[in-house]
């Protein structure tokens, strides 16, 4: 039986997913490859998973990207990360994207690491 996505981070995640997969039914080749590339780019080598996690949300919040946020936020829980290194993370985010970096980060970033702590 399915859990029930009960809070906004977890909701945008299942969608994410189920957009995901509906893109791969319709251009299954292109959607491997992608798959491919970005496993190839998160696996484990001399950066560790959770300092790539870091940098993924940090340009995630950058790039304004509200889908990729909640999912890194998610991918940092996962890694162990606090929630202070991942706030310091959007403190050196927002030095390079100012005003509209620090919105996402004191708003949304701070949302989905309370939506999805919940579940470590």
């Amino acid at each position: 039986m399915e859990t029930e996505m009960n809070n906004f981070s977890e909701t945008a995640l299942r969608e994410y997913k189920e957009g995901l997969g509906v893109f791969k039914e319709k251009m299954p080749d292109l959607a491997k490859h992608y798959q491919e590339f970005t496993a190839a780019c998160f696996k484990e080598g001399d950066i560790e998973l959770k300092e790539k996690q870091l940098i993924a949300l940090a340009i995630s919040v950058f790039a304004q990207d509200e889908y990729c946020i909640i999912y890194h936020v998610k991918g940092c829980l996962d890694q162990g990360c606090s929630e202070k290194e991942m706030l310091e993370a959007m403190g050196v985010a927002a030095a390079f994207g100012g005003g509209a970096v620090m919105s996402q980060s004191v708003t949304l970033v701070q949302e989905a690491i309370h939506d999805l702590s919940m579940k470590h």
